[in-house]
């Protein structure tokens, strides 16, 4: 187990920020999830202090970035315009929800799979697809202040070999559809080399926006997901019908974005999130 006091941090709201589709609230004081083929438990404590379950070392070596501690998001949130009263809500209603820097191949594929469904279908399907070729994570078992997990077992999102190996068939089945194709198609993709997360990180954010258009089935709103939750590009401005909505009604049909070039989607998750869970 591992205590870390962080300020600007909620897990349960980061769960429930459609961000990411493998973590989860298990009941007020804790949030469980699967990432980079490891199972974690977060404990709320109270006055800002979490524990978490993992050693110190994997905590510094996987989790601290992935929950993207090193942003000062105070700094960010006194950012915004006073005048912007819906934005101002949005934040405030939303405090303590981070962007989650996820697996590369693994933002893409839910990415792709996300097209045309609701948030509890691409978790389902996401599921469906670790369970059939994702590597087994059985949690150890829960001591204070860790509760049981909501499952017994758990899978790794698949590796790309892993997902290679898949049959259109067995996509099928998990219910991808017709983003069967174009599952198989970024697979080969990573697959041949023709994408190297490694190098696609080095690119700036025309060249990133450019090589993910490229792909089979990607268009303007998967690219721009996965440069914001895949590859931490936070001034990307996803837009769905939640965010249109938003547009509409209180923007005249346009955020102007370009006013934070460097935190705008940061921004969009507290928007998506206080239009989803705030706004009655």
């Amino acid at each position: 187990m591992h205590t870390e006091h962080i300020d600007f941090f909620d897990p349960a709201k980061i769960a429930d920020s459609g961000q990411a589709f493998r973590i989860h609230t298990i009941d007020d004081a804790h949030t469980e999830l699967v990432a980079f083929g490891k199972y974690l438990q977060i404990a709320s404590l109270g006055n800002n202090d979490f524990a978490f379950s993992c050693t110190e070392k994997e905590f510094k070596d996987i989790w601290f970035d992935y929950f993207d501690l090193g942003t000062d998001y105070v700094s960010v949130v006194k950012s915004i315009d006073k005048d912007d009263d819906f934005l101002n809500a949005a934040v405030s209603f939303g405090g303590g929800i981070r962007i989650l820097k996820q697996d590369v191949f693994e933002a893409i594929i839910s990415y792709i799979i996300s097209q045309r469904r609701s948030i509890p279908s691409i978790t389902t399907c996401v599921d469906r697809l670790s369970a059939l070729a994702g590597t087994k994570i059985k949690p150890t078992k829960p001591e204070a202040p860790f509760v049981k997990p909501l499952k017994n077992e758990y899978y790794a999102f698949p590796s790309v070999k892993q997902t290679s190996k898949l049959t259109a068939e067995e996509l099928n089945s998990i219910g991808a559809g017709y983003r069967t194709a174009y599952i198989m198609s970024a697979v080969k993709d990573f697959e041949s080399g023709k994408l190297v997360p490694e190098q696609m990180k080095k690119l700036d954010d025309d060249k990133l926006y450019e090589a993910l258009t490229a792909m089979h089935g990607v268009g303007v709103k998967v690219a721009n997901c996965a440069m914001l939750f895949g590859f931490h590009r936070t001034g990307r401005f996803p837009i769905d019908v939640w965010i249109k909505r938003i547009e509409d009604r209180y923007y005249n049909g346009h955020f102007e974005a370009e006013r934070y070039p460097e935190t705008a989607g940061i921004l969009q998750q507290f928007m998506f999130y206080y239009i989803r869970k705030g706004i009655t």
